[in-house]
């Protein structure tokens, strides 16, 4: 595998999972006894299965499973019954036999995988290549219609959509609660294209299940791929944050299922993966970043299976890093290269809390209203407050939960605004002995 992708030079067709279904054991690309020890496990688990039924399980057409299925026979690993008098192959269903069923537990103990058929390794490779995240572009129309109810700076906005289109990684950096995460989260809506993903992958006799419902979303619409071990997906987006572990990125092999989990970036090639809250993990940020020294300047990762052997996967994904520190406080200067833009988040401008107050407001049913508003910018300086994205809606939320409390609409005033502030910020004695804020909130109160 070369260190560096080249450009497709395939005409923007996607390959392999293009061709057609595979006709025979040998156009698989993967070993007849492979094949053999798979349909033995699915006859295990499954007890008898129809041909019709185990070509759907199994994502291959009676040419494929025929011969197999006649070796199983002459080998007594499986007999044929017949159920039903029309006397053709649709009458007939499979199970195991004694020899069967011995060595399906030797097999089992091995790897307990007995879903679709993989794709192989090689194609697996080409497919990624085929669909790179290099080959997007994305436009400011698509950055304006994707965070056209976001309020965010220009700025901040024209840098997310000239990095999509970079395929580099990005590091989202400024004080907590300014929006970094919910930006980063929203790049997703970036991602265009559907692509192909494979249920599963084989390596060195070894299957990595590789299809997750929860991180992919199957494609609606659009051609589906002509081989159904592959299936048509919207470009994936995976989210880690303080629970990621370096083990995580591994390849890991359950010792009790018998099966292997794939690590999370690689479930994200052809998409953007997304390290949240770094600096929060178990591990130290930077032993956690200097993982990714190789694959973001190869374009190429390596895992390892539990047999030992070590194999490079594509490395395909937009890495994008969240933390409420400062790049430089996190890596070297060798690291921080490989970052093609660091994005500062920091506290909104005066014009666009307003936005984001008014818009929170408007969402929850509550009435804007402009003393009480104004109130809340005194606060904000009088406690020496940044105006962070995160605040208004956290505030106007307690409001809301002290209305259903005493059973009415939510209402915005003064007083109930400096009682929500206490509750989000805790009573800060010296600050308060500086600030008339009860007071004045009372002589309001009383004015009226």
């Amino acid at each position: 595998m070369p260190d560096t992708y080249p450009e497709r030079s395939d005409g923007g067709g996607i390959e392999p999972a293009a061709k057609r279904a595979p006709r025979t054991v040998e156009e698989t690309g993967l070993p007849f006894l492979f094949l053999v020890e798979l349909l033995v496990k699915i006859l295990f688990l499954r007890g008898q299965i129809g041909l019709p039924a185990l070509s759907t399980h199994v994502k291959l057409g009676a040419g494929v499973l025929e011969p197999l299925l006649t070796f199983m026979r002459a080998e007594k690993l499986c007999e044929a019954r017949r159920n039903g008098g029309n006397g053709t192959d649709a009458d007939l269903y499979y199970l195991l036999g004694d020899q069967g069923r011995l060595r399906a537990a030797e097999y089992m103990r091995r790897n307990a995988y007995s879903g679709p058929a993989p794709v192989t390794l090689a194609d697996y490779s080409n497919q990624v290549l085929a669909q790179s995240v290099a080959h997007m572009q994305v436009t400011r129309d698509d950055v304006q219609r994707e965070f056209r109810d976001v309020v965010a700076s220009s700025a901040v906005l024209d840098q997310l959509g000239a990095a999509m289109n970079s395929g580099r990684a990005l590091f989202f950096h400024g004080p907590a609660g300014s929006g970094k995460s919910y930006l980063a989260e929203r790049l997703n809506g970036l991602l265009s294209g559907a692509i192909a993903l494979p249920h599963a992958v084989m390596v060195d006799g070894e299957v990595l299940p590789f299809l997750d419902p929860m991180l992919h979303t199957l494609s609606r619409g659009g051609s589906v791929p002509p081989d159904p071990r592959w299936v048509r997906a919207e470009r994936p987006a995976v989210l880690t944050g303080g629970e990621l572990t370096l083990d995580m990125l591994d390849l890991q092999f359950d010792q009790g299922n018998r099966l292997y989990q794939a690590p999370p970036h690689l479930k994200a090639n052809n998409g953007i993966f997304i390290i949240d809250d770094l600096g929060r993990q178990r591990c130290s940020p930077v032993e956690l970043m200097n993982r990714w020294i190789v694959p973001m300047a190869r374009h190429i990762d390596y895992l390892s299976l539990h047999t030992g052997y070590k194999f490079p996967v594509p490395f395909d994904v937009i890495v994008v890093f969240s933390s409420n520190l400062a790049p430089q406080h996190l890596a070297d200067d060798s690291f921080l290269r490989r970052i093609g833009y660091k994005i500062h988040v920091g506290p909104l401008s005066a014009y666009h809390y307003l936005a984001v107050f008014r818009s929170t407001c408007a969402q929850l049913g509550i009435n804007f209203d402009e003393a009480s508003y104004t109130y809340l910018l005194h606060l904000h300086s009088q406690y020496r407050r940044p105006l962070l994205a995160c605040y208004p809606r956290d505030i106007l939320a307690q409001i809301c939960d002290q209305a259903r409390y005493e059973d009415h609409a939510a209402q915005l005033s003064p007083e109930i605004l400096f009682w929500a502030w206490e509750n989000y910020f805790g009573s800060d004695d010296d600050l308060a002995s500086t600030h008339n804020g009860p007071a004045a909130v009372q002589h309001k109160g009383e004015a009226k």
